[in-house]
């Protein structure tokens, strides 16, 4: 028993032994100055928690960021671009090394931007999706958001015109008013994007997006004297309470504080007046509506599939629906004066459930140069519209969403402006909005040739104004999957 016992302490001294020599040999490595690491086998990536995703996950799931260092030292690619950053902005050569030297691949963003595979196609959901962003969370949070920021809410109502239900819904919709805003480093996935985006058949196109993106972003950090390493965001590089892309904050973010320093990441007044000038700048309409409801009898429905196109720009003069023998559920309505007036069909599909369908109106169309998604714009639309609800409820604010009397020559959403006709106040000889019905537009507003409503075709073929949709605003939807964004 002894000499065992004698064996088996020699055995541990020899083990002790081994494993100093592997440490030292380690350490020796660990040593190795950077191009005789760059020569060497390559080491698994290193895993980095994320500790703040963009949407709220059970409490303390987190999930783990792979990225790879040192993967755009010496990258022809990335030379190239540094060499033109050079040329165009008058930046140092040898900083810009420098920096991308410390730039590390994010296979986490690579991995998400990248479509799951599937030989079935994706089904869309929208019933889900609402349910996702209509919660009681988003909509305590919005109360809240609206109350403590109520007067800079309604100095941008006044400057530019939008609701401050508008603004309240995208930011609860993008971050929940700021609590995910994303902890990727956006030079990371800036880059990464910018030269390694996955094999999809975008790809061109998305990464040409993603360089002018990272453009973008080295000239506001350096413009603004911001260490472009330390700026955190979303797996895209979108940044702050709006998730603005670098290009958006180029062209759209304002300084809303006072401060004259833009900060979307801790700057509540920041994030609402920029987003205010966004929606504004991409053609927000003051005092018109966003959406109109469609009649659920079987005629409207059907017409509005048929003309259900995916188009989000408005392209179907209300009079032609009309015509074919569409009705609205829009009481106070005044057809007549709207005739004219451009609508897109939105189409919402729930596995299960009968199509869901409404009108959108060109402030739909605004809100979805946000993000293009009729999901993402409709849920921003009806979580604004949730929150406004409960203020007034509870006495907050007046019947027009203000803390106090409407800004002269402001009219709130869904009022009637100046000069026009009040609600259920009619030309002499015209029909009560209410009593629409499929034979009761005037002959005089049907177009020459057209044929009859009894006789409207099932099928209508797409107006000859309708034009390509414009690229939007890039930015990602925080939570949508492909499996229910529309």
């Amino acid at each position: 028993m002894t000499v065992k016992l004698a064996l088996s302490a020699r055995n541990r001294l020899c083990i002790q032994n081994m494993a100093a020599a592997l440490y030292v040999a380690w350490c020796a490595f660990a040593a190795a100055s950077p191009a005789e690491a760059q020569t060497s086998v390559a080491r698994p990536p290193l895993l980095v928690a994320q500790s703040q995703p963009q949407q709220a996950v059970p409490q303390g799931q987190t999930f783990e960021e792979e990225i790879i260092p040192q993967r755009y030292a010496n990258n022809p690619d990335v030379d190239g671009f540094i060499n033109d950053m050079v040329a165009r902005y008058d930046f140092d050569p040898t900083a810009l090394h420098a920096l991308f030297a410390g730039v590390s691949y994010s296979a986490t963003a690579v991995k998400l931007v990248t479509p799951a595979p599937s030989t079935a196609p994706s089904v869309k959901n929208w019933r889900s999706y609402q349910a996702r962003f209509l919660d009681p969370i988003r909509i305590n949070a919005g109360v809240r958001f609206w109350r403590n920021n109520q007067a800079t809410l309604q100095r941008a109502y006044e400057q530019f015109g939008v609701p401050p239900e508008v603004i309240v819904g995208i930011l609860g919709v993008e971050t929940i008013y700021g609590r995910f805003m994303g902890n990727f480093r956006v030079l990371d996935a800036l880059t990464t994007l910018a030269f390694d985006y996955p094999n999809t058949p975008n790809r061109a196109d998305r990464e040409q997006t993603f360089r002018k993106n990272l453009e973008d972003y080295l000239v506001w950090t350096r413009d603004s004297q911001i260490d472009p390493t330390s700026v955190l965001g979303s797996y895209t590089g979108a940044i702050g309470i709006p998730q603005f892309l670098p290009s958006s904050i180029v062209q759209y973010a304002i300084s809303y504080d006072g401060n004259k320093q833009i900060d979307l990441r801790n700057s509540q007044a920041d994030a609402i007046g920029s987003v205010a000038n966004y929606l504004k700048q991409n053609g927000w309409e003051n005092g018109r509506p966003v959406v109109w409801n469609i009649g659920s009898d079987a005629g409207s429905q059907g017409i509005a599939q048929a003309g259900a196109d995916g188009q989000p720009e408005p392209h179907w003069p209300l009079e032609q629906l009309l015509h074919a023998g569409m009705l609205l559920d829009q009481p106070g309505l005044d057809m007549n004066a709207e005739a004219a007036t451009p609508v897109t069909i939105i189409d919402l599909p729930t596995p299960g459930m009968p199509t869901e369908y409404k009108l959108g109106l060109k402030n739909f169309y605004v809100l979805t140069r946000y993000n293009r998604s009729f999901f993402y714009a409709l849920s921003v639309y009806q979580l604004g519209e949730r929150i406004k609800a409960q203020l007034e409820a509870s006495g907050d604010l007046d019947n027009h969403g203000a803390p106090g009397s409407t800004p002269p020559g402001l009219v709130p959403q869904g009022a009637v402006p100046p000069g026009s006709m009040a609600p259920g106040a009619l030309p002499q000889g015209a029909m009560p909005p209410n009593s629409v019905t499929r034979n009761s537009m005037p002959p005089s507003s049907m177009p020459a040739g057209s044929l009859p409503p009894s006789s409207a075709p099932a099928t209508m073929a797409v107006p000859p104004s309708a034009s390509p949709m414009p690229p939007p605003m890039g930015m990602p939807a925080p939570a949508p999957d492909s499996s229910d964004s529309q």
